[in-house]
């Protein structure tokens, strides 16, 4: 894929969960946070999910917002999904990572960027050889309490051919 990948609290707990944090540095050429996002993944505390696993991924840029978040995004999204938008479109990110699917349609549908979602970096990683399967990691996640849809499961199953 490459490019510069901004992500969401979400997508970075779930690849942390199964301790491949590292799919992120292989895929892109810069993987950034904005600041909010970083105070909630520590927010989760030394048992946080994949508190640890995160911590030691000192490749991601944690970025500041260069203005006021704006007040239509923070009413509709919370600080964090907020945060990756209105940052996206600062420094013209690549790729936005939100699995949420208000967040999702927001980002692409208002502020017309490119979104993905965590179960299409497994897919992206198994295409390019970082990951044998796509249903393994995602029932991980899901054994681990990420929730992910059916659908989109399915679809995940789909395109890597596992289905």
């Amino acid at each position: 894929m490459m490019g510069r990948l901004l992500s969401n609290t979400g997508p970075v707990i779930a690849l942390a969960l199964i301790d491949r944090i590292d799919i992120l540095q292989k895929l892109f050429q810069q993987v950034s946070i904005p600041e909010a996002v970083h105070k909630e993944l520590l927010e989760g505390g030394s048992s946080g999910h994949g508190l640890s696993a995160y911590n030691k991924a000192t490749w991601i840029q944690v970025l500041s917002l260069s203005s006021a978040l704006d007040p239509l995004l923070q009413t509709v999204l919370d600080y964090g999904e907020a945060s990756v938008i209105q940052l996206a479109r600062e420094i013209k990110a690549d790729y936005v990572l939100i699995d949420e699917r208000k967040g999702r349609k927001i980002a692409r549908e208002i502020f017309s960027l490119k979104v993905i979602g965590t179960a299409r970096i497994l897919v992206e990683a198994k295409r390019t050889g970082i990951i044998d399967s796509v249903g393994d990691a995602l029932n991980l996640m899901r054994d681990s309490g990420y929730r992910l849809h059916d659908n989109i499961i399915r679809y995940a199953l789909k395109e890597s051919k596992e289905l």
